[in-house]
């Protein structure tokens, strides 16, 4: 269990570091630019790592669904739509919307044994769960929002009318 914290803890910086990388590529080139560079450098990194650590096993893609095959044209979705969040709303407020959606569409996906995933049953305590992270960026968005425009008013003023 310590393992799997440890590795999704470093998914999620690396995930981190892709999405700012991707953002300051898409400010040079257009948002197709930036997902065929991220996704073919991705690939060809994989290829290489895959047949270095697995060799030819890496082509063993038995017992799959045939829809199994569309992940990576969901990824050219995902970079698209993490850049041009990203570029909209800013790396922190696009990402954590990324993130609840991600939850929340995986509480929906778990509880209802959609994709293959083992059904695990939906509780009050879930849904709380994701709700309160929605709150949290509400709030954190709407806080941002009134700091800038304190911030904007001393500026403009020279002093706080606090």
């Amino acid at each position: 269990m310590v393992l799997g914290l440890i590795m999704a803890l470093i998914g999620g910086l690396l995930v981190s570091l892709q999405n700012i990388f991707n953002s300051k590529v898409n400010e040079h080139a257009g948002s197709w630019a930036t997902t065929t560079l991220v996704l073919g450098l991705g690939f060809l990194a994989s290829l290489i790592f895959g047949l270095i650590f697995e060799g030819k096993q890496l082509f063993i893609l038995q017992h799959m669904k045939p829809w199994y095959w569309i992940s990576g044209l969901i990824g050219v979705g995902v970079v698209t739509c993490l850049v041009q969040g990203m570029r909209r709303l800013g790396p922190t407020f696009a990402i954590s919307i990324v993130f609840t959606s991600q939850l929340g569409f995986a509480l929906l996906w778990d509880s209802l044994g959609w994709m293959g995933l083992e059904k695990v049953p939906f509780t009050f305590k879930q849904l709380i769960g994701v709700l309160v992270i929605a709150g949290g960026i509400v709030v954190f968005k709407f806080e941002g929002k009134n700091e800038k425009q304190r911030t904007a008013k001393m500026n403009s003023n020279g002093f706080s009318n606090e």
